[in-house]
């Protein structure tokens, strides 16, 4: 007897790009808030550091952005959830509503907040110690036109070279967060498709 297994597979594959789809619409919206409050925040701390060298802001930002670059994304995840959600029950643990979704943004955005800052703070101090900032401060420029004008702009040249791997970052890091905090998105239908050996589901997902 023939057997006619394409209707099937063919219903099958739509369900999976329909599923991928949903997920995306969340996936995206997720990663690219927590990669601007990345950008944003960490610019900020990483100049305000470089201005305060060897000051105790600049310790203090140092030593914080260094215990965020060496927590993974998951265990920085659970804290809050255990502290925010359960403990002060000050945000939903699940992240279908939009209250939900502010734990899951920043546990994807303190890792590379930390790093842009500490990449920030680096390229701000070889840029203030160039000659033509020195120049500048000669001629009577004032200081926020020399810091914002002249020092930020050229110092900003790595951040944006990293932000390319950053939402790769985030997109990857998004796996096992979705799945902590219940998030409906593709990472999360990544994992479930695992668990429950869904392979068009797994293959799907693992192509986006």
């Amino acid at each position: 007897t023939d057997f006619d297994f394409g209707p099937s597979l063919k219903q099958r594959g739509r369900d999976v790009i329909d599923i991928i789809f949903d997920g995306l619409k969340v996936s995206a919206k997720l990663g690219i808030t927590a990669a601007l409050i990345a950008l944003v925040s960490g610019v900020c701390l990483g100049s305000f550091a470089a201005l305060r060298r060897n000051k105790a802001a600049d310790k203090i930002i140092m030593v914080v952005t260094t215990a965020f670059v060496s927590m993974p994304s998951f265990i920085i995840g659970t804290l809050l959830l255990l502290l925010f959600a359960i403990k002060l029950r000050i945000f939903p643990a699940n992240g279908t509503t939009t209250e939900g979704l502010v734990l899951p943004v920043i546990t994807l955005s303190l890792y590379p907040m930390a790093y842009i800052t500490r990449l920030t703070r680096s390229s701000m101090l070889d840029v203030l110690g160039q000659d033509y900032i020195r120049t500048a401060k000669a001629k009577g420029v004032s200081g926020p036109k020399v810091i914002f004008g002249h020092a930020l702009k050229n110092s900003l040249i790595p951040v944006i070279t990293y932000f390319g791997p950053m939402l790769a970052y985030i997109v990857t890091g998004s796996l096992v967060v979705e799945k902590i905090f219940a998030v409906p998105g593709v990472g999360r239908d990544f994992v479930n498709s695992i668990t429950s050996r869904d392979y068009p589901l797994i293959m799907g997902t693992t192509i986006v």
